[in-house]
This record gives C-alpha cells, sequence and structure tokens, in this order.
C-alpha cells in the first residue's frame, strides 16, 4: 500500500504583527440622531459610543484591508512573499463572487492562497484559529489574517436597531511560528437557530423578484440579540481561559467584539476578571467594526500605552449567525 506524504509545521504559533486602518471620518452621535429621533445622550448610556469612523465614499473594504494588511507585514517583520495564505473575514465585500481575499493577495503582490471567511463579528477569532491551525499543520508559513468591514455601506440611517452602531474599519495580523506557545485553543461554536436575529433585510433572489422592495441592510433585533451576548458569550471566554491552561488573574487585556459597552461589562462579570485587568472599550470613538473590532481595539490600547509584547490577552468575537470564537493570544 502506497504511504502518502504529509506535512509537519512548528509545534506553536503566535501573532507576529499587527496592522490597522480606520475610517477617514469621525461621526460624531449628532449627526446621526436625527433620522432615528434619538439623542446623543441616549446612545452614550445604551452603548457607550460617541463616535465612530466611517469611509470616505470613495474608500472601498479591500482598500482598508490593504492598508491594514501593509502595515501587519511590516510591524512582523517579513517580506509580503513570506506569506503562504491570506484570510479575509468580511460581510461587506460587495460581491457575491469572486471573493475579495484573491483580491487583496493580487493588491500585495502575491499568488498565495486566500479565501474569504463571512462570520461577521466572530470572523476576525474564526480567522485565527484557522491561521494557527494552517501554521502548526505545514500548510502555511506565515498566514496574514484580515478583519476589514465597510459597514456604512449596508445601514439604512432611519434603522433604530443598528445603524447608529457601527463604523468602518480594517486589522491585520500576520500568524506564524513560534518556539513558545502564542494562540491558545480557539473555543468555538454556533447557534442557528438565532441566525433572523441579525440579519439583512431582503435577500438578493427577494429583491431580484420584487423590485419594489428597498435595497437590503443591516437589521438586528437588539434585546435578543443583547440577551444573548451578555450571558451566553461569557462562559465562552472563560472556556478559553481554562483551554489554555490560564485564570483570569494571568490575563493583561481582554479584548471582546465592540459591540456594547454594557455587553463587554456584563461579560467581565461572568467571567470574573480582576481589577487589574485592561478591558479594551475602542467602541465609544470607533463604533462596531464587526471583523476588524478585536485589532482596531488591540491597536488602541497599544497606542494607549496600556499593553506590551509578550502579554496575554483574552479575545472573543460574536455576532450573526449566530456564531462566535474566542482565545487566549499572546501579544505582538
Amino acid at each position: 500500500m502506497t504511504t502518502l506524504t504529509v506535512r509537519r509545521g512548528p509545534e506553536f504559533s503566535r501573532i507576529l504583527g499587527l496592522g490597522v486602518a480606520r475610517g477617514e471620518r469621525v461621526v460624531p452621535n449628532e449627526e446621526l440622531i436625527g433620522p432615528i429621533d434619538s439623542s446623543d445622550e441616549w446612545i452614550r448610556k445604551m452603548t457607550g459610543i460617541a463616535t465612530r469612523v466611517r469611509a470616505n465614499p470613495e474608500t472601498g473594504v479591500i482598500d482598508l484591508a490593504e492598508g491594514a494588511a501593509r502595515q501587519a507585514i511590516d510591524n512582523a517583520g517579513i517580506d509580503a512573499q513570506e506569506i503562504d495564505a491570506v484570510l479575509l473575514s468580511t460581510i461587506t465585500y460587495p460581491h457575491i463572487t469572486p471573493g475579495g481575499a484573491p483580491v487583496l493577495a493580487d493588491r500585495l503582490g502575491l499568488t498565495s492562497a486566500a479565501f474569504d471567511i463571512s462570520a461577521a463579528c466572530a470572523g476576525y477569532c474564526y480567522g485565527i484559529g484557522q491561521a494557527d491551525a494552517m501554521v502548526r499543520a505545514g500548510t502555511a508559513r506565515n498566514v496574514l489574517v484580515v478583519g476589514a468591514e465597510k459597514m456604512s455601506d449596508w445601514v439604512d440611517p432611519t434603522d433604530r436597531s443598528i445603524s447608529y452602531l457601527l463604523g468602518d474599519g480594517a486589522g491585520a495580523v500576520v500568524v506564524g511560528a513560534s518556539d513558545t506557545p502564542g494562540i491558545g485553543p480557539t473555543v468555538w461554536g454556533s447557534d442557528g437557530s438565532g441566525a433572523p436575529l441579525i440579519r439583512q433585510t431582503a435577500s438578493w433572489t427577494e429583491l431580484r423578484d420584487n423590485r419594489d422592495l428597498p435595497f437590503p441592510t443591516l437589521f438586528q433585533e437588539g434585546p435578543s440579540v443583547f440577551k444573548w451576548a451578555s450571558f451566553k458569550m461569557g462562559p465562552v471566554a472563560l472556556e478559553a481561559v481554562e483551554a489554555a491552561g490560564v485564570t483570569p488573574a494571568d490575563i493583561k487585556a481582554f479584548i471582546p467584539h465592540q459591540a456594547n459597552v454594557r455587553i463587554i461589562d456584563q461579560m467581565v462579570k461572568q467571567i470574573g476578571l480582576p481589577d487589574t485587568v485592561v478591558v479594551a472599550k475602542d467602541i465609544a470613538d470607533s463604533g462596531n467594526t464587526s471583523a476588524a473590532s478585536i485589532p482596531l481595539a488591540t491597536e488602541r490600547l497599544y497606542r494607549d500605552g496600556l499593553v506590551t509584547s509578550g502579554d496575554l490577552a483574552l479575545q472573543i468575537g460574536f455576532g450573526a449567525g449566530l456564531v462566535y470564537a474566542a482565545q487566549v493570544v499572546v501579544l505582538p
């Protein structure tokens, strides 16, 4: 019997470099409250958001992704040609096919493996889980993981459920080999029974068959999503901590998806994080940027001098699907 040859990679992987790109415009609450008959005070109280960043009309999601990717590769200290795979987590690339990842790879001068991940706000953590496995399996030396969204292209300004939350941006990391563990086990899953809770208002085929329908935008059942995220995601994050063989006291930073400050605060209580843990709340200035929110929030912690290379961070993404993923990582 012929035996197949298989590849074997390094025992461990880690994040080697981080890069980000944010929308060019700062959009305060006051700019959005008219169409939804709300107030700056109400938005701050219910979400913690004071402003969000949004891209100019001519800036596309791949433009944001490219900016973050180039910065991540530079910060990883490698040449772009050492990237063997490009993973793009996004729900706002405006084409059913081809995916955005091959387009991004081409912009970077690459002909590597490239594919999109559609896991909404959990997409970045899904990408980290995939990249970790690919490096350790020997499938790729270095993997570029990008979470990029231009959410402002898909909002109805009169929608009170989600439109005022959303911002634009991209965050990218390079995952490569490590002599010591740098990415803990990924704890992930889904609950498809909750798929209608965060959704596109109409499918493309529904729009095709009924041109009287308005252009599809994003919508959420806010109270149900809040309840799910606030009380179901804390245990998932704690499971990721335990799977990594550490305790909450070992964590330097908690970097959850930036969905809502009240959700973040509830998760902190459920996990039992001590006061010494830095909690990312980039949402106050950047809004909810879906798959980009965790790397953007990570960069903010660096910029504010709250974390440094080698610190342990607990990160968790959760959103439409419903899907979720969490892991403990060593910061680059």
